[in-house]
C-alpha cells in the first residue's frame, strides 16, 4: 500500500477525531450495497473524472491500478467521461492518469 497524500496525513495528525469519522464514512459507504471493490474503484474514478478533481483522479488511479484494473481499463473510464464532460476535461484526466501512473507529483503553481 503506497503511503498517503501529506495533507491527508495533516488532517489525521491535526484533528484525528475528524479523520476517524471520516474513515468510518467510507468503510460504511462501502459496505452499504453490492458493489465490489473493483466496482467501487472504477465508479470512483469516473466521479473524480467528472468532479475535474486532479488529486482526486491521481489518487483513484493508483488505487484502482492497487486493485489490479489494468491501465487500458481506468483509461476507458476516462474515455467514456468524453460524451458527458466534454474533451477539455478528458484531455485532462488523461494527463492526470498518466503522470499519476509515472509517478509524477502534482506540481502546485
Amino acid at each position: 500500500m503506497r503511503e498517503l497524500p501529506g495533507s491527508y496525513q495533516d488532517i489525521g495528525r491535526d484533528h484525528p477525531d475528524i479523520k476517524r469519522a471520516y474513515d468510518e464514512l467510507v468503510a460504511s459507504a462501502q459496505k452499504a450495497g453490492p458493489l465490489d471493490e473493483r466496482c467501487q474503484r472504477l465508479v470512483k474514478l469516473a466521479i473524480a473524472v467528472g468532479g475535474r478533481l486532479e488529486g482526486a483522479v491521481r489518487s483513484h488511479t493508483l488505487q484502482a491500478k492497487e486493485a489490479g484494473i489494468s491501465e487500458a481499463e481506468i483509461d476507458h473510464v476516462v474515455l467514456l467521461a468524453l460524451t458527458t464532460v466534454g474533451l477539455p476535461s478528458t484531455v485532462a484526466a488523461r494527463s492526470w492518469v498518466k503522470s499519476a501512473l509515472e509517478g509524477e507529483e502534482i506540481r502546485r503553481g
